[in-house]
């Protein structure tokens, strides 16, 4: 439960600043395309966080590296509400920082007490923290904007981020009682999570699988409201609770899909239809209007959602099952690199494609062509890759 709260609040945290773009845009007088460059800068930091994470969570603990990711982001989420660009851009920064070690400290957590046959599941329902977040910011930013400047609300989530790491203090003797001192945090950690999912061809598969579904995902969290109140003339609060509702698809998605790759389909065959339904999904919110009837805009941005926000428990079990004894954390940061990076890229190029046609839609039709080529990978591995061989 404690994982899942910390990492619902990170991601409460991350995707604060993208909720309040079109109110934080008007204030600073600049485009709120520009919200992509913000989650980019704030992944650029988590991967680098990510691949330190094995190295750090062996030494302090999961628990003390989930502390020093929650106040990271509170002050992160502090310097953000200053109005100047490179105090936001610092900002982000801190935020990815605190958001990158974060799965690879719970998945190390559960990689020691996880049945192996129930892993897809377990760590589904981890990962709902993620869309838990989500909704949370959809759900309360919004609300908070309208008793409070944005600032204020910034500080707001803040307070609640510094709270959590607080209240993790009373079990960190227990669940951190396999920490190693002695472990060494150098930059060469950098490296070794990477040349360990390249040597193990299983986890390279999961890593380039994330880094495009990671595109699809964040590209749709960061811009759903931007483009719901810009071109299907949603009023903020509006357009904050269908992202809320999006984000309540990928819970019951992240469940379901790993319930159901747990007992029938196995990892891939479960990640292939989940890269089926996204490429639909996508398309389908390409042809969005204002005259749409809400409830259809509504079912298809849920079972968008269910799919782009829904496939990370399914793949981190997988990663965390393929790799060697003992380095769960570390193939997790050695894979989330390659997720991060795939939100570095992916929110830019849906703000360009975006900006070049004149559309939001237009961004939606890229990541259309982002899940079909995920889903080709999978395919093609699927065919060639057994599983004693992938193992």
């Amino acid at each position: 439960m404690l994982a899942l709260v910390i990492q619902a609040m990170v991601a409460m945290a991350l995707l604060t600043v993208p909720v309040m773009a079109p109110v934080v845009a008007q204030a600073m007088q600049v485009s709120p395309a520009l919200v992509g460059l913000y989650v980019s800068v704030t992944y650029a930091g988590a991967m680098v966080a990510s691949l330190l994470g094995g190295a750090t969570v062996a030494r302090l603990g999961a628990i003390r590296v989930s502390q020093w990711g929650l106040l990271l982001c509170a002050l992160g989420l502090l310097l953000c509400a200053v109005p100047w660009f490179p105090a936001m851009a610092v900002g982000a920064v801190l935020i990815g920082l605190g958001y990158g070690p974060i799965t690879p400290a719970s998945s190390h957590l559960l990689a020691r007490t996880t049945p192996a046959h129930q892993m897809s599941l377990v760590f589904s329902l981890k990962q709902t923290g993620v869309p838990l977040g989500s909704m949370l910011a959809g759900a309360v930013v919004p609300s908070l904007l309208l008793f409070l400047n944005w600032q204020a609300s910034l500080g707001a989530v803040a307070l609640v981020c510094v709270l959590c790491a607080w209240t993790a203090q009373r079990m960190r003797a227990d669940l951190d009682s396999d920490r190693r001192p002695d472990v060494q945090v150098q930059w060469g950690s950098l490296v070794q999570p990477i040349r360990l999912v390249l040597a193990h061809r299983a986890l390279l598969t999961m890593a380039s699988c994330s880094f495009m579904f990671s595109m699809v995902q964040l590209s749709l969290t960061t811009y759903l409201v931007t483009f719901l109140n810009a071109e299907l003339s949603y009023g903020l609060v509006a357009a904050g609770l269908v992202l809320s509702a999006t984000q309540m698809g990928g819970i019951g998605g992240r469940i379901v899909w790993g319930y159901v790759a747990d007992r029938w389909l196995g990892a891939r065959r479960m990640l292939l239809l989940l890269a089926t339904l996204m490429g639909l999904g996508a398309l389908s919110a390409a042809f969005l209007t204002p005259e749409t009837p809400r409830a259809v805009v509504l079912v298809i941005l849920v079972t968008f959602g269910a799919s782009a926000i829904g496939w990370n428990g399914v793949y981190l079990a997988e990663v965390a099952r393929r790799a060697p004894k003992g380095m769960a954390s570390m193939a997790t940061g050695g894979t989330l690199a390659f997720t991060f990076l795939g939100v570095v890229v992916g929110p830019p190029m849906f703000g360009a494609l975006s900006g070049l046609f004149g559309t939001y839609r237009a961004g939606f039709v890229g990541l259309m062509v982002m899940a079909t080529a995920s889903g080709l990978v999978l395919w093609w591995t699927q065919r060639s890759i057994s599983p004693q061989s992938a193992s």
